[in-house]
């Protein structure tokens, strides 16, 4: 993955991580495109960090996704990285006479059909660029899940194997397809309180090690995992899956 002279669209990019890889990659001289569903918003940014581009997106809307690829491949018809960002998390409590799937079925839309969809929007044109890339979001509740969100970890590791298969079918297509799996990080995703949890990494820390792992191509089996990742990562195989699963998920 060359990390200079790219032409990348970052969807969920206008907070969290997204934010921050967008300014990342913008400091390093990349033409950056950045979506998210509020015009203001991207306004803001935009405002903020001249060069940067802000284009509306909201998977919602079964049309917009299709105006936004119309769009990217008449203004910048140059695009060869994706990066499919978007993502919510929602905590349910399956034993409340309350719970039905509609929590599951918006995680399920947008972590899930959103990443195919945005996949399938753009990439019939990576494929014609030359040191394409497509990275998803990921997590590293992929490999083991935190029970109180559990579509959310399922969606991950959807995506953690759907990825994969990806990777696979494009082997022989200059597509170098990655996955970003983060670990707790200091962004608004389960609410305000974790954007200041000291338990969480902060997003400039995680954002820096990423782009470390990035520039020096240290990403096994196309999995960006920082270091804190990796025990997580290895538990099953090492023996260590009771042990960790209980540890994140107190009786």
């Amino acid at each position: 993955m060359q990390m200079t002279g790219n032409t990348i669209l970052i969807t969920g990019g206008t907070s969290g991580i997204g934010r921050a890889l967008a300014e990342a990659f913008h400091d390093r001289g990349n033409r950056v495109i950045i979506t998210g569903r509020r015009l203001s918003l991207l306004d803001e940014i935009t405002t903020q960090r001249p060069g940067l581009v802000g284009m509306p997106l909201d998977l919602d809307d079964p049309n917009s996704l299709a105006q936004l690829a119309s769009d990217v491949r008449t203004r910048f018809p140059d695009l060869n990285m994706l990066f499919a960002n978007a993502g919510i998390s929602k905590a349910e409590d399956m034993t409340s006479e309350s719970w039905d799937a509609s929590a599951a079925r918006t995680v399920i839309d947008t972590n899930i059909v959103g990443v195919l969809r945005t996949t399938a929007a753009f990439l019939p044109l990576l494929k014609t660029r030359p040191n394409a890339t497509i990275m998803a979001t990921s997590s590293n509740l992929a490999f083991i899940p935190r029970a109180d969100f559990p579509t959310y970890c399922a969606s991950k590791a959807f995506l953690h194997s759907w990825l994969q298969s990806l990777r696979h079918q494009l082997r022989n297509i200059p597509v170098e397809v990655l996955e970003l799996s983060p670990p707790y990080v200091q962004t608004e995703l389960t609410g305000a309180h974790q954007a200041s949890d000291p338990r969480a990494v902060p997003v400039s820390a995680y954002v820096a090690e990423v782009m470390h792992l990035l520039e020096t191509g240290n990403h096994p089996r196309g999995e960006v995992l920082v270091e804190r990742d990796r025990s997580r990562r290895s538990a099953e195989r090492e023996g260590r899956y009771e042990e960790v699963f209980a540890a994140i998920n107190p009786s």
